[in-house]
């Protein structure tokens, strides 16, 4: 029953994206607005195909349904409820069944939101490419990675679960659908970008469209990642939380391009400029999340992250390579339209530093991107076996983040067109003290080695820049001062720079070793005690675990642990952190005692700060909720924007809409010119 109802789910949606589609299609194209609004049903029924599907796939494992082959594979009678429902998400047809069932929600809040601009063509022509992609995984699912196939012959009592590293921490049911809210999120954005090409309304305009959803979409990844990192940190032991996985990777990838596109849209609104940058980054950014799908489920890496081969590798690769042939076709088409109406005056202005980081996240991308897909190239052309590893990452990306740490703390003390030295002087006088202080201190405090000292400074740089303008929007503005680009934008900045301080401070700090500990016996390593108390076996439904008892310096006792699941091949380590402020105490079992009573091997690595890497995501995320908060102003102009477009004015209403979106990024600008006025300097 629950193969029969999710096949024919999977149908109904499939059928409704190719229908959808069409009516779109002919409905734009011959002009009939009938059709057009007729066209926007079907995203319901997408989602109602969508919901069904994942409703009996979920019944099928949470009721151990071992007739349905992916519940026989990924499911057992010992796994605990919480991972039998995250097991959808833990092989590959279960995963790309999450994929359909957000981006049906997608498009259906798409439909919602522009519920009474139904048959504006902009609208029609984004809510058409949306259909088009999701035939294409829906119908992935029917024909290449159908989770519903039954099991042929006797169907088996019990099944191997979900791989073990699956269900050994709660994140995994969280990290992959957020990560997935994110990758998939940047549909909708695309989508408006390729309808904008196809209308030829390539202004200012349709970025209203989308700039929430891209918010939304990016803060999404972000936390995904993060949230994947900690995953990692917290399971595999290692004493890690970022090794540049391919898999990793391939997420990372389409963060970097749609971190370039949120900074690079702000001088199209402000200035009308950088069109063909934007529309590409976009291009790339869903380009990436395809290539990420491809990478993660086709089985060509060999990484604890991806998934077997199943033969959906080939459909995915062409249809990456379908949008980006299709997305640079629709560019070219439009070429002559995209030119810019003013040019950049100076490299020393916002406009200017917005396009060098364009650059320099062009330049981050291109390097994680050859790093992660080099030895498939390799091993396709010459059938060597090439691993590119954490040494060359870390030394090219270096030189790129502290060339970007750098412009977070210029860029947005830059007002457009061109500044004088006098500005920049005053504007960048107190942070550039702070990160003096701030390396002084450091060498002071005996810290050595120059990408940590880099780091720290430029982050303090960096920071103290973002916060003197967050300061002079909230006294111009009060609290609301926090919302909008602006503000949001500088608590997005104050928590990447937590982020990288944190990093280079546990990569460059961080302390290992090994202690080799009786019952009863302590050790000191890098000022702290630690005593192992003994050794005891824990058993509960799903697994075993030996787990070694540790007190830290005099305090409670922790546990890292070799735990032993039914099916696995072999054991798999669990570790156990001390988290502080200050620093992460991360210990693990390296060699488990040879009888009772006997010694036991304990990994121990102290790390610097790394509890800030968690703390500055959660700064992340509320910068990214309050960049998307509407303000006093955005909210008049903009609604005045949508009802000049609902009346058919489109060319009035692109430049409404890109007036009141550069009103809201000159904020800064004029605080900081009322700060200049009054301590005696002068505005340019």
């Amino acid at each position: 029953m629950n193969a029969a109802a999710g096949q024919s789910a999977l149908v109904l949606a499939f059928g409704g994206a190719l229908v959808g589609l069409a009516v779109l299609v002919v409905g734009l194209v011959k002009g009939r607005a009938n059709l057009v609004r007729a066209g926007r049903v079907y995203t319901w029924v997408i989602l109602a195909g969508a919901v069904i599907a994942t409703a009996a796939m979920q019944h099928a494992l949470i009721t151990r349904d071992f007739t349905v082959r992916y519940v026989a594979d990924n499911d057992s009678l010992s796994t605990p409820l919480l991972f039998r429902i995250s097991a959808m998400w833990s092989n590959l047809a279960g995963s790309i069944l999450l994929w359909g069932l957000v981006l049906a929600i997608y498009l259906v809040a798409v439909v919602v939101h522009f519920r009474k601009r139904a048959d504006d063509p902009l609208i029609g022509w984004a809510t058409a490419i949306g259909y088009l992609i999701a035939a294409f995984f829906f119908g992935l699912m029917l024909l290449a990675s159908n989770p519903f196939t039954k099991v042929h012959g006797v169907a088996p009592t019990d099944g191997p679960g979900p791989d073990p590293l699956l269900q050994n921490h709660i994140l995994v049911a969280f990290h992959p659908p957020l990560l997935y809210l994110g990758l998939v999120g940047f549909t909708v954005p695309f989508s408006f970008a390729c309808a904008s090409l196809i209308t030829g309304r390539v202004g200012e305009g349709w970025l209203i469209e989308t700039r929430r959803w891209t918010l939304f979409a990016w803060g999404f990844l972000t936390i995904g990642v993060i949230l994947g990192a900690w995953w990692s940190y917290e399971v595999l032991g290692w004493g890690g939380y970022w090794a540049w996985d391919p898999v990793e990777n391939a997420a990372f990838l389409p963060w970097i391009t749609g971190t370039a596109y949120l900074h690079s849209v702000m001088v199209q609104e402000r200035r009308g400029m950088l069109r063909v940058w934007n529309l590409s980054l976009l291009v790339a950014t869903f380009s990436l999340t395809i290539l990420a799908t491809f990478l993660t489920r086709s089985g060509v890496l060999n990484s604890v992250h991806s998934f077997n081969n199943t033969g959906i590798g080939p459909a995915l690769l062409s249809f990456f390579g379908v949008v980006v042939i299709g997305s640079i076709g629709l560019l070219a088409w439009r070429g002559d339209m995209l030119r810019s109406p003013g040019s950049i005056q100076t490299p020393v202005s916002r406009e200017g530093a917005f396009l060098a980081n364009n650059l320099l996240f062009g330049a981050f991308a291109l390097i994680v991107l050859l790093g992660t897909v080099f030895p498939l190239i390799a091993q396709a052309a010459a059938g060597e076996q090439i691993t590119v590893g954490s040494p060359y990452f870390d030394r090219m990306t270096m030189p790129v983040v502290v060339c970007i740490l750098f412009l977070m703390a210029v860029a947005p003390i830059l007002p457009w067109r061109q500044a004088s030295p006098g500005l920049v002087r005053t504007r960048l006088f107190w942070p550039a003290a702070l990160a003096v202080a701030t390396l002084v201190a450091c060498v002071a405090a005996g810290v050595r080695g120059l990408n940590p000292l880099l780091a720290f400074g430029l982050g303090a740089f960096a920071g103290a820049s973002a916060l003197r303008q967050l300061v002079l929007e909230v006294r111009r503005r009060g609290l609301g001062g926090f919302a909008g680009a602006t503000g949001g934008g500088m608590v997005v900045h104050i928590g990447v720079v937590l982020i990288a301080v944190a990093y280079a401070a546990s990569h460059s700090y961080a302390q290992s070793g090994r202690l080799t500990l009786s019952p009863g016996q302590a050790a000191a390593f890098d000022g702290h005690t630690f005593a192992y108390q003994g050794a005891r076996n824990v058993a509960t439904s799903s697994h075993t675990a030996l787990e070694a008892l540790v007190r830290v310096d005099s305090g409670r006792a922790y546990a890292p642990a070799i735990t032993d699941f039914p099916d696995a091949t072999e054991p798999i380590g669990t570790p156990s952190v001390k988290s502080s402020l200050t620093e992460d105490i991360y210990l693990t079992i390296q060699s488990a005692p040879a009888a009772p009573g006997g010694s036991v091997v304990i990994g121990v690595i102290v790390e610097p700060l790394v509890s800030w890497i968690w703390i500055g995501g959660s700064v992340i995320l509320a910068g990214t909720v309050l960049s998307a908060w509407p303000t006093r102003r955005t909210t008049r102009g903009l609604g005045a924007a949508r009802r000049l477009s609902v009346g058919g004015d489109v060319a009035a209403a692109d430049v409404l809409a890109a007036d009141v979106l550069a009103a809201d990024v000159l904020t800064a600008d004029v605080a900081a010119a009322d700060t200049v006025a009054a301590n005696g300097g002068s505005e340019s």
